[in-house]
């Protein structure tokens, strides 16, 4: 059905940009799940009303959150595709993310407020009755979450959406907590027992659930998140398919939403290269970082000895020695300052986040394993904590 929605609404979807895709497709969806949880509302609260369950009317009152949460993401993707101003001069496109924090926190104030409605039914419960109408409406709408989790997670992926990623995993687990509200009702129909308030509380607990991970997922790329690591594979084997360039470090990735991404990197390149052409060089990755993963890119060229046989065997000694502190730990920007009476090695060092040792420790390690090198090379260390590179 998105997909024959898509072909009448979203119209030359073939000459659209991937940025104006992406919102098309969002807003679509968005006003998809508006509709099929408003209806969903509408007929499990009649359900609600003409049975007295609270799991029923509570799986309602659900679905009239979800409805809001899709007007919210409608709404947070309309926002993000608005164009830079001189406010913000790297677009709105958090604004799916915040979008996503505001769901998050309707998703959370519901299943609160259903939780209480729950103890209050298992405190004091009453007789729950049902019919093949109402048995019916909770079988539709299994079917119905069904359907909206499987064409959100296929249009989450397809313009890569965290946002419409957590959309469909709540979608599955309404459809879940939907599932055992109709085991409930026909637990009390044919048993008699009443658990309708427990199994409306596991609910609310799913509700909750739900919210805690939508919240997770849109607030880790606002707080700043670590890069997907195929992300940063692709950017490295770029970079590294011109022979100019000897090695990469210091790689940073600036997320402004989906589709505004600004990176910037240090390349190592030959210190007897000549400069115009190597800035051209570097002018020709920027450009094609550009065109094959959709980023702005800004490169720093740091030079780098290449033609010297005593730096290149001191810098591959080091990096070794250095590697025996932690193999995580690699090396950058090495140069020698010979001295009348020692030569110290001035380098930078790479402290992923994951190692124990902190700077001050790894500094002295280096010094001492630099020493053993010769008593005449003093280590000249520079740390930089990072994630990759």
């Amino acid at each position: 059905m998105i997909e024959f929605l898509a072909r009448v609404f979203i119209r030359g979807r073939e000459s659209l940009s991937p940025s104006a895709l992406r919102q098309a497709y969002g807003q679509l969806c968005g006003a998809v799940g508006i509709g099929l949880n408003l209806l969903l509302f509408a007929v499990k609260f009649f359900a609600g009303s003409v049975s007295g369950s609270i799991a029923i009317t509570a799986d309602a009152f659900n679905n009239l959150s979800d409805a809001g949460s899709s007007l919210v993401t409608l709404l947070g993707f309309r926002l993000a595709g608005r164009k830079p101003d001189p406010e913000h001069p790297f677009g709105h496109g958090r604004m799916e993310y915040i979008s996503g924090l505001v769901v998050s926190g309707l998703i959370l104030l519901m299943g609160v407020e259903l939780g209480k409605s729950s103890l209050e039914k298992i405190l004091h419960p009453e007789e729950v009755t049902s019919s093949v109408p109402v048995l019916a409406i909770l079988a539709i709408s299994i079917g119905v979450k069904l359907y909206m989790f499987y064409y959100n997670r296929a249009v989450g992926k397809k313009i890569h959406s965290t946002a419409m990623g957590a959309t469909a995993m709540d979608s599955l687990s309404d459809a879940v907590s939907t599932a055992a509200v109709l085991v409930a009702t026909l637990v009390g129909q044919f048993t008699g027992l009443m658990i309708d308030g427990w199994v409306g509380l596991l609910v609310a607990l799913f509700i909750l659930y739900s919210a805690y991970k939508s919240a997770q997922d849109t607030l880790s790329p606002l707080l700043g998140q670590t890069p997907d690591p195929e992300f940063v594979k692709h950017i490295q084997e770029i970079v590294l398919s011109y022979p100019e360039v000897q090695n990469v470090h210091d790689l940073i990735v600036h997320d402004y939403g989906p589709g505004r991404v600004i990176i910037s990197l240090h390349a190592e390149v030959s210190a007897s290269g000549n400069l115009l052409e190597l800035h051209d060089v570097i002018d020709n990755i920027e450009h094609r970082l550009q065109k094959e993963l959709g980023c702005v890119a800004v490169i720093h060229m740091d030079p780098i000895v290449t033609d010297d046989p005593e730096t290149q065997r001191l810098r591959m000694a080091v990096a070794e020695k250095v590697k025996t502190i932690d193999p995580q730990l690699t090396i950058h920007d090495f140069r020698i300052v010979p001295g009348p009476t020692h030569t110290n090695l001035i380098f930078d060092t790479v402290v992923p986040y994951g190692v124990k040792l902190d700077r001050v420790q790894v500094q002295k390690r280096i010094g001492e394993l630099v020493r053993e090198l010769g008593e005449q090379y003093f280590a000249v260390v520079q740390i930089d904590n990072s994630y990759i590179l």
